[in-house]
């Protein structure tokens, strides 16, 4: 009966190790198929900033760069060329209510399915919560889809089809693929995954934790940083505004050529990137400032009055440079504040007028590094005090017992302490030379002083949105931009030979 009971308790064991064995088998193909599903909710969610992967374009008169982001969230974009058609009853407006609505839709299917991925990376319990909202995800994208196709349907019924142009959009196509994916892999792994025990908890490793924290970031950077990048395509067509790109107005490396090739453009170019130098120069000789200002705010030893000085010189950043340039009106104009008190005090004699301060070009570079200055130094100053906030202070009770006075601390112990962030600060404003922006230049420009404050950035704009000459300044914003680079690595470079750091 013994040996009964021992095989018995065996088989038993072997049979638990069995199936032990199969949930691992199937929770090993649920991985691989997370995999697919991962990159389908992926494609998905990067294709809503593409115009050409739009499903929503269902006619010729939706903007042709207009994606699915902006077609399910900016109504007023989505019909912006259409209002010769619904007042002239080409077509009804309830059509592109509805377009707008499925769009809409799509999208939030689109963020179900994505934040179902996030969550795949968790524990099991997390997986399954997650592949439920997959589920609910792709069902919502059926949903927008099959509304979208309703709408185009309604387009071709539509009155005066000739000048409405319905077309099939090939993107629908893309996102129809994606979505079964989407759908058929969670109901797969929904399947193949084992119910988690009662009392587990959602938990998730740290690593994927920091991802996903990181990841709405990337994503910010993808879209605003390097999804403009396909506009660089207009540099090599004779493109104009509201023109199409073709190979009929492919031109090659025409602008290229011409940035070297015509006088007068060469002469800008110089012109431009003289005060551009000079400015971003002055700012980098200057940018010592911002730490100063922090080691010496640190020491004031009141805090209300510390709090007070740093929101002070703080809040400027948040003004507009319209703003800024309304009180620098009010102040330097010819009926300002300075020319009136000028004239209260008798400087000026009675009935003469004053100076136009803000007319002249003397000294342009100069008054707009003051007004630079003033309007950045309190927010630039933020890094260096959480710098200072992480010195050991045990140094600072060193240098103390040692006799080192308050100036002698700050010497000694306060500005080594900073110095490596003022070389990484160094080294991005090295690389950003060619970029001072345009706001505070195109606010502050006239007639008088335009030669003397037109920047690369505002000669960028000035070329390209009121000339229309979109190709020759996409050439200019190219090189700008392969220029920065290049004085970074450069920089990069120099700080690893000479400080033994880099942040490359």
């Amino acid at each position: 009966m013994a040996d009964i009971s021992c095989a018995g308790m065996s088989a038993a064991f072997k049979m638990e190790g069995v199936m032990r064995e199969e949930k691992s088998g199937k929770e090993k193909s649920a991985d691989r198929i997370y995999i697919v599903q991962r990159i389908a909710t992926l494609l998905a969610a990067a294709l809503i900033f593409f115009p050409a992967a739009s499903p929503s374009r269902i006619c010729n008169m939706i903007n042709k760069n207009l994606s699915l982001f902006t077609s399910g969230t900016s109504y007023g974009s989505l019909t912006g060329e259409m209002e010769r058609a619904f007042s002239r009853g080409w077509l009804n407006e309830g059509v592109m209510i509805l377009l707008f609505a499925a769009s809409l839709i799509t999208l939030l299917g689109i963020a179900a399915a994505s934040a179902g991925g996030c969550m795949s990376l968790g524990n099991l319990k997390f997986k399954r919560l997650g592949n439920l909202f997959s589920l609910v995800g792709a069902g919502v994208q059926v949903l927008g889809l099959v509304l979208i196709y309703v709408s185009y349907i309604l387009i071709q019924g539509a009155e005066n089809t000739d000048r409405v142009g319905p077309r099939f959009p090939g993107g629908f196509i893309v996102y129809l693929v994606l979505t079964a994916v989407i759908l058929l892999t969670s109901a797969a792994i929904q399947l193949m995954l084992p119910k988690p025990a009662q009392d587990s908890k959602y938990e998730m490793e740290s690593k994927y934790k920091l991802f996903l924290i990181f990841l709405p970031f990337a994503a910010l950077c993808f879209v605003f940083s390097y999804l403009p990048l396909w506009g660089w395509r207009y540099a090599f067509f004779d493109y104009s505004a509201g023109g199409t790109l073709s190979m009929d107005n492919f031109v090659g490396f025409k602008w290229f050529t011409s940035l070297f090739q015509s006088a007068a453009t060469r002469a800008d170019v110089v012109r431009v990137l003289r005060n551009t130098l000079a400015m971003s120069g002055l700012g980098i000789a200057t940018s010592w400032c911002a730490m100063a200002f922090a080691i010496f705010l640190n020491e004031i030893k009141n805090i209300r009055f510390r709090r007070f000085v740093q929101t002070f010189t703080t809040i400027p950043n948040f003004i507009s440079w319209v703003l800024v340039y309304a009180i620098a009106f009010a102040l330097f104009s010819t009926d300002g504040f300075v020319n009136t008190l000028a004239s209260q005090m008798g400087i000026l004699a009675e009935g003469a007028v004053g100076s136009n301060y803000l007319m002249s070009e003397s000294h342009i570079w100069l008054k707009m590094l003051a007004w630079g200055i003033w309007k950045g130094i309190g927010w630039s100053a933020i890094i260096y005090i959480a710098g200072i906030s992480g010195i050991d202070q045990q140094l600072y009770e060193a240098a103390t017992v040692d006799g080192a006075g308050r100036f002698a601390r700050m010497w000694h112990v306060t500005l080594p302490g900073l110095i490596p962030t003022y070389c990484v600060m160094l080294l991005m404003s090295i690389a950003n030379i060619l970029s001072n922006g345009m706001d505070q230049y195109y606010v502050f420009r006239n007639k008088v002083n335009i030669d003397t404050i037109e920047v690369l950035d505002l000669y960028v704009y000035n070329l390209g949105i009121q000339n229309g000459n979109i190709p020759l300044s996409t050439v200019i914003g190219m090189v700008k931009s392969v220029v920065s680079v290049v004085l970074l690595f450069a920089a990069n470079r120099v700080s690893k030979s000479v400080r033994g750091e880099s942040i490359v």
